[in-house]
């Protein structure tokens, strides 16, 4: 004969045990009331039976003293696995009287099945078996396949209530001993088993049915609850949206006002750059008049200078004067002409920069169109979601009908139930038929909820995708406020361009101006000094009175002699003064022909 693997028979011994533990539970819960206390022998024997399949295959762990094997720190795993186990296992820690590790692990069973999550619980445990390797030996019982049927013989004690006090009871000093003369079958209690597993079999079905309407109430409260987010996170996207419209209404209005200061910018340009033209023309012809009356007045010059050859020394004297101002006068010119081309490089780096601004304010323009038709669709997509949201709640109106139905169902049942208790002896035959009656309406349930869990599950993925379009929305969302921040800037910038190009301007403008008045002065100068070679000035004995006022030259009255045209006048009637930049000084000027006047002594003055 083969040899039979011990740790295999005390598996299967274990196995066995808990079979029985778990069926004779039932099956006295069932009689007794359903409601159980700590003092129940079978409850008791319950906890010995599983307090050894735990510690089958346990291993032995060092600490500082001894040698320790417990089955608290498996059960310490389900804290981290299974969230919900946090609330026993710090309510464990609490209880006062608990010194012993088996005592914490007695007091945590106890409590799980007063929650009917012990199967849940261990059920987690099993599935790790990565971590469960670290507590127990590859041949133990929750390591083989043994543990996996205990966990699933522990879903029936979701059947009984047990009302456990844990605080007072002394469980560090229990002897887990199993009393196998409960176990041990009589033939009085044969006939009465068959009955008890008719009843067990009806009250099976009752709580199935209560759980499953637990279950509905969770998802139900867990869907209403993910609507009232979806509409929430609805009504805040729409508010943005509002404000974003808003936002880009005002976008708009700045731009076409931007485009409005454009055009205005233009025209006044253009006007200027008209009137400049006007005002060069007429200085143009004005300048060809005065050229002609110039012409006739050399030629007079050439005649006189025939005549007076004898003072030809004291003009050459004049003569070497006038070179040394001619001389600053060109110097003038030069830093004039410099000054005038740098201008004109700044105008040219204006206009670029003009330009520039034209094509961000285009480039705006398109980025506004984009997001407009951006947010069309995304108009277009609310809509959708409002029609999701309408029909998702017209589902869970059905759903809730449906329930109501079901509960009225349940009642009914529970009332058909308490008859039947009562009524049990007399009608047997009319039980058996009310029975085939109820186990259609059971089928029939059974069908509405599997098609209610499939409306759930489309439900489900409907919400999924709502989610995934709102945070589709939000991003497009972040990405419109971007580009809000970017126009501002831009809009910053344009207005900076624009204030550096009136700046500009104006003082092109001042010195466009300013270098047309210094141009025609030079213009004039050097006309005077040609005409100046063949003029003559008057004798001083000649020249006694203005020619303006016709009063006598004294030392309040000096003369002034025209360069020009020869003419005399006095400090009070030449008043025009003319800057220039060789001379710290203004220079007068005569009031006919605009030349420089060269002050003179009078004859009465020594």
């Amino acid at each position: 004969l083969a040899v039979k693997d011990p740790t295999a028979v005390e598996r299967a011994n274990l196995l066995n045990m808990a079979k029985l533990s778990i069926k004779g539970l039932i099956e006295s819960a069932l009689s007794f009331g359903r409601t159980l206390d700590s003092d129940y022998p079978p409850l008791q024997q319950f906890f010995v039976v599983m307090e050894h399949c735990l510690k089958h295959g346990l291993k032995v762990r060092k600490s500082f003293l001894s040698y320790n094997k417990t089955i608290w720190g498996p059960l310490e795993l389900v804290e981290k696995l299974y969230p919900e186990a946090e609330e026993i296992a710090a309510s464990v820690r609490d209880l006062p009287g608990l010194k012993t590790p088996l005592g914490r692990a007695r007091a945590w069973l106890r409590l799980a099945l007063m929650q009917k999550k012990m199967a849940d619980y261990l059920r987690c445990l099993i599935i790790q078996r990565d971590l469960l390797s670290e507590f127990y030996e590859y041949h133990a019982l929750m390591m083989e396949e043994e543990g996996a049927v205990i966990v699933g013989l522990l879903v029936g004690l979701n059947v009984i209530d047990a009302n456990l006090c844990v605080k007072g009871e002394d469980l560090d000093s229990q002897v887990g001993v199993i009393d196998f003369s409960m176990y041990l079958k009589s033939d009085d209690d044969i006939g009465g088993k068959e009955r008890n597993v008719q009843i067990a079999a009806i009250l099976d079905q009752k709580n199935y049915v209560e759980e499953l309407n637990r279950q509905l109430n969770s998802t139900v409260n867990s869907l209403h609850a993910r609507v009232d987010s979806l509409e929430k996170s609805n009504t805040k996207l729409i508010e943005e949206l509002a404000i974003a419209k808003n936002n880009i209404i005002k976008l708009q209005e700045e731009n076409h006002q931007l485009r409005s200061e454009n055009t205005l910018i233009l025209m006044k340009t253009q006007h200027h750059l008209e009137a400049t033209k006007v005002d060069v023309e007429a200085e143009l012809q004005t300048y060809k008049h005065s050229r002609q009356g110039l012409d006739e007045m050399y030629n007079e010059a050439r005649r006189q200078l025939r005549e007076e050859s004898q003072l030809r020394q004291d003009m050459e004297n004049e003569l070497v004067v006038q070179v040394s101002m001619k001389h600053e006068i060109e110097l003038a010119m030069k830093l004039l002409e410099k000054d005038i081309h740098e201008k004109q490089d700044t105008l040219i780096g204006l206009r670029q920069q003009l330009d520039e601004v034209k094509a961000i304010n285009m480039e705006m323009y398109q980025k506004l169109q984009v997001s407009e038709d951006a947010m069309k669709e995304k108009n277009e997509i609310i809509g959708r979601l409002e029609d999701k949201t309408n029909q998702i709640n017209a589902a869970m109106k059905q759903l809730e009908q449906r329930l109501q139905q079901a509960e009225k169902a349940q009642m009914e049942a529970e009332a058909e139930d308490e008859k039947l208790k009562q009524e049990y002896v007399n009608k047997s035959e009319s039980l058996q038929k009310e029975f085939s009656q109820k186990e259609k309406q059971l089928l029939q349930l059974e069908t509405d909820l599997k098609i209610e869990k499939e409306w759930r599950q489309t439900l489900e993925d409907d919400l999924q995708k709502e989610k995934e379009t709102v945070s589709h929305l939000r991003i497009e969302t972040q990405e419109i406020i971007n580009l809000k921040k970017e126009f501002l800037k831009l809009q910053e910038k344009n207005k900076q361009l624009k204030r550096i190009c009136q700046d500009q301007e104006a003082a092109l403008q001042e010195l466009a101006s300013k270098l047309s008045e210094s141009k025609l002065k030079i213009e004039d100068i050097k006309e005077a000094n040609k005409a100046l070679q063949g003029q003559v000035w008057l004798k001083d004995k000649e020249a006694t009175h203005c020619k303006l006022c016709e009063k006598e030259f004294s030392l309040s009255k000096r003369k002034h002699h025209c360069r020009n045209c020869g003419e005399i006048f006095c400090n009070a009637c030449s008043d025009n003064e003319l800057p220039l930049p060789s001379s710290p000084k203004p220079v007068r000027v005569c009031d006919s022909c605009h030349a420089i006047l060269i002050q003179r002594c009078s004859s009465n003055v020594p």
